[in-house]
């Protein structure tokens, strides 16, 4: 990348407490710091929050998640920046509570391509000319969502991306379970209404399409309500999807490819706006 932060500096300053958990029984208040992780208990604390949201509670697995350890890993972990979100309350033992992993292309370059490769082909991005940033693993401890948390995550991204240079975002994002049918209105809503253009649109490999309902036969609003808060967020900053789901089986989920445009996107006019949503 042209432009890094490394080292503990925060990306972001701490900012106002979360004043939702204080009346949550009494819970000491949060004081958010976000960095880049720069040691090996950074990368193991993030591991075990990974392993806590993607293998607890969505049932996920992999060739490299411990079980024993409780750390759920892949090959790609070297290769990617581990953004932090942590809540420095309770010095010392400051705990990691939310997560993004960022692969530049010339990082990708060194373990043979974007996490996102292994699902879908990245030829438009590749071909776009533009500088492409993969964002992946987001999560929050459960004692984190839906408060203050995320916009605190999403100011350090469009740090991060500022000083990278970044012009394009993109990653893939989930559904809870594998069974199509489940999520059908959800899927067919992003195909007729949030598809990206034929110059930035990724294919799924194992393509599954998303047309599973006819147009006329999507609610749309039903839809939006029972869309993952992570991809409905995406949406409303503008984001748009690849053509064609993958269903990942290993990970017990259906996959879209999720695409940002940072000529059209202001992240940190976006963290704002997920702040007062507090989703």
């Amino acid at each position: 990348m042209s432009a890094k932060v490394v080292g503990t500096k925060p990306l972001a300053a701490a900012g106002p407490p979360d004043r939702r958990s204080a009346a949550d029984g009494g819970r000491v208040e949060p004081v958010f710091e976000t960095r880049l992780a720069n040691c090996s208990a950074d990368l193991l604390a993030a591991a075990r929050l990974r392993y806590e949201v993607f293998v607890e509670e969505l049932g996920g697995d992999g060739p490299l998640v411990d079980h024993a350890a409780r750390l759920e890993q892949d090959r790609f972990d070297p290769a990617f920046d581990h953004l932090l979100l942590i809540d420095r309350n309770n010095e010392p033992d400051a705990q990691v509570v939310g997560l993004y992993r960022l692969l530049s292309a010339e990082k990708a370059a060194q373990v043979g391509g974007f996490y996102s490769e292994q699902e879908y082909d990245l030829t438009p991005l590749h071909q776009s000319g533009r500088r492409l940033l993969e964002l992946g693993r987001s999560c929050l401890h459960p004692s984190y969502r839906g408060g203050m948390a995320m916009f605190h995550l999403w100011n350090a991204l469009a740090d991060y991306v500022a000083q990278s240079q970044t012009e394009i975002l993109f990653g893939v994002a989930s559904f809870l379970g594998t069974d199509l049918s489940a999520v059908a209105q959800q899927l067919s809503h992003l195909h007729y209404h949030h598809l990206a253009p034929p110059g930035l649109r990724p294919r799924a490999r194992a393509y599954q399409r998303l047309d599973l309902v006819a147009e006329d036969q999507v609610d749309r609003r039903a839809a939006m309500v029972a869309m993952p808060a992570l991809i409905k967020g995406y949406l409303r900053l503008g984001g748009q999807i690849g053509d064609g789901a993958y269903i990942d089986k290993a990970f017990n989920t259906i996959d879209i490819c999720v695409v940002m445009d940072m000529a059209k996107i202001n992240l940190k006019a976006a963290s704002i706006y997920q702040k007062s949503e507090r989703k």
